[in-house]
């Protein structure tokens, strides 16, 4: 097994209540809480349950997926209890290091809340460790729907063009995000450090203390180790500059999604379009100068930087690794990894892939995603899938025997 202490993943984790939305539920909800259908657009503000469920009907009205911060908390338990839900661990580090600690790849985990639940469900292999001793407990609300759910109640009628997941947070502890001092001691004898979660904080002075500690603690990474930043949906839209500016110079990987693209962009973007997505890559590469950037779609994955074909398996490995999730959720096999990268992979999608290349050359390395048909597939932890998938196959490469060109996922399905 791998020394857990070589991959440091972080900053921090949560409790997850996932709930499936139903017409039945929602409808209810529309007609008791007299929703119109003037009214989708998502709320500067989710005050009461009223707000919550507006957000919600926006998001399913155009298939959008997106995270928030709830300033009721009561209104996250309510909405809970209205629907069958699973309790799991969230936040994209601890998700990243369970698919990890499957594939055989163990981590150790930097947490902000730890409790019963944490202890029972975190893998036995690896090690995690947290600021605070205390046990504390602020659930996030997980809301997956699939494609074609239909709500009509009232003025209404919605149908969801695109299954999706969205996130609601009342969440003081990652909120303020503590850093433990063990911290940098850790990091000394890392090879791979994964820093995700400062989406969720919300003062801005409290926001600059802990990038000023963190710095603090980065200067203590081995030479050679990579720091993977993983970027999320602000709570505060306007801190994700902040970030980017304390960190720009000590990331080597910088990932995103497409939700957290168009946001920084300001406008849509076609992504089977190579020319808007070139220019959509190029305009965030501009704000974010890491190293690579990697962008990961429900179509494709792409890395760009003078080194992208360095990350090749890394993209794959992520990618079939969110596609199974999307299939099988939690349970899954080695059979199941075999039996998803022998499907076909999405004709536009490879299309497009040829096309990106053809316009930027060397300096993208694009993995087209799969043509799948899921009726009730998974959307929760698709990008935490993903990046968990990139730093197992990271890792692997960094530590194979020199010559061996053995894919990630190759080593995984023999085994």
């Amino acid at each position: 097994m791998a020394d857990a202490s070589r991959i440091v993943l972080g900053l921090g984790g949560c409790v997850d209540y996932e709930v499936k939305l139903t017409a039945e539920v929602m409808q209810q909800l529309v007609t008791a809480y007299g929703i119109g259908a003037t009214e989708l657009a998502a709320p500067s503000t989710v005050a009461s349950e009223r707000d919550l469920v507006v957000s919600i009907l926006s998001y399913v009205a155009r298939g959008g997926g997106g995270e928030h911060y709830v300033a009721a908390a009561p209104a996250l338990e309510s909405f809970a209890n209205r629907l069958p839900r699973r309790v799991a661990l969230g936040g994209t580090s601890v998700r990243a290091g369970i698919l990890m600690s499957r594939l055989g790849v163990p981590s150790t985990l930097h947490l902000v809340t730890v409790n019963d639940t944490v202890r029972r469900l975190l893998p036995p292999e690896g090690d995690h460790f947290a600021a605070d001793a205390e046990d504390t407990l602020y659930p996030h609300l997980i809301v997956q729907y699939d494609q074609g759910l239909r709500i009509r109640a009232g003025n209404l009628d919605i149908t969801a063009p695109f299954p999706n997941r969205l996130i609601y947070v009342n969440d003081p502890a990652n909120g303020a995000m503590p850093l433990s001092g063990d911290l940098g001691e850790r990091l000394s004898r890392a090879d791979l450090f994964l820093i995700s979660g400062l989406n969720a904080m919300r003062c801005a002075e409290q926001l600059d203390l802990r990038l000023t500690e963190l710095r603090g603690h980065l200067r203590r990474l081995p030479a050679g180790a990579v720091t993977y930043f993983e970027d999320a949906a602000y709570h505060e839209p306007a801190f994700s500059r902040r970030v980017l500016a304390a960190l720009r110079d000590a990331v080597d990987v910088y990932g995103l999604n497409e939700d957290e693209l168009q946001s920084y962009l300001g406008h849509p973007v076609d992504l089977l379009s190579a020319t808007e997505v070139a220019d959509a890559l190029t305009a965030v590469n501009a704000l974010v100068p890491a190293p690579t950037v990697v962008l990961h779609t429900r179509y494709w994955a792409v890395a760009l930087g003078p080194h992208a074909s360095t990350y090749a398996d890394s993209l794959d490995a992520g990618t079939v690794l969110a596609a199974v999730r999307y299939r099988h959720g939690d349970d899954f096999t080695d059979a199941d990894i075999a039996r998803l990268r022998r499907r076909p992979r999405r004709p536009e999608s490879v299309e497009f892939a040829a096309a990106l290349r053809a316009r930027m050359g060397e300096t993208v390395h694009c993995v087209p995603a799969f043509a799948l048909d899921v009726a009730r597939p998974t959307t929760v932890g698709l990008g935490d899938t993903f990046v968990g998938g990139f730093l197992a196959a990271l890792a692997w490469q960094r530590t194979r025997p020199a010559g061996d060109p053995t894919p990630f996922l190759d080593q995984i399905v023999d085994r």
